[in-house]
């Protein structure tokens, strides 16, 4: 039976994500920092396992992942979701602690994941696993407003690159799903208006964040031979393609 670790279970694109692959027979490891949050999305599922942790906290991180393999033996998948956004304020308005926060949980809590994600899958036998990261259509086009996010959802394409070269002598694959207008109760807003480059409020076209958990699912359901490097799923006529 195959594992997945997720982290950023207990709500929104994890949740969902979670769900669908305890529906689907696989183990299941929901990492976040609210355990009663966690405790409630792995409700009912027997293969479900509760992880709480903070993802910036390295000795956390390495703890919860011994633990999925004292339980499953190894670990097949890393789904690198957790992330915060700052949206909605010019540079010299947003403040060096929300810049600090937003790199920390996006960048910096997706390289200690998933760094500890490579060195147990490195050291399993069979070698291997595959790592996907949650990036955004902001790794491409930044929306207004955006700079830690978007500077932190570059940074993980490069991430994901690097993972990706560095995991071919030891079977990981790394690959990264770009998000657009899920809607989730933080993507709410989106319905009722967000602020454009153009200085007008626009209700945003957004999708069913099920199209995100069935995405990831088929990227980690590859045979590790064959990998989705760059996959962007999005609301068809969301502001992205010629972003104004």
């Amino acid at each position: 039976m195959p594992s997945i670790i997720i982290t950023g279970a207990g709500r929104g694109i994890g949740q969902a994500t979670a769900k669908l692959f305890l529906d689907n027979g696989w183990h299941v490891g929901l990492i976040g920092r609210n355990q009663d949050i966690l405790a409630a999305t792995a409700s009912g599922y027997d293969r479900a396992l509760v992880l709480p942790c903070d993802v910036t906290d390295e000795a956390a991180v390495d703890a919860s992942f011994d633990k999925a393999i004292e339980n499953w033996g190894r670990i097949d998948t890393l789904f690198n979701n957790a992330g915060v956004s700052v949206f909605g304020a010019r540079p010299d308005e947003i403040s060096v602690a929300d810049w600090r926060r937003c790199i920390d949980i996006n960048l910096t809590g997706s390289f200690i994941c998933g760094r500890a994600a490579f060195a147990r899958m490195r050291a399993q036998d069979p070698q291997g696993g595959r790592i996907i990261n949650n990036g955004s259509v902001s790794a491409y086009v930044p929306r207004w407003g955006s700079s830690p996010y978007t500077a932190s959802k570059h940074a993980i394409t490069g991430l994901t690159r690097s993972f990706s070269l560095d995991g071919r002598p030891f079977n990981i694959a790394c690959g990264q799903i770009d998000i657009g207008n899920a809607l989730t109760d933080m993507a709410q807003k989106m319905t009722t208006g967000m602020p454009q480059a153009d200085g007008n409020m626009a209700v945003e076209a957004v999708m069913d964040v099920s199209n995100v958990a069935t995405s990831v699912m088929h990227m980690a359901s590859l045979p590790l031979d064959a990998n989705v490097q760059f996959m962007t799923v999005m609301a068809t006529t969301m502001p992205y393609i010629g972003r104004g």
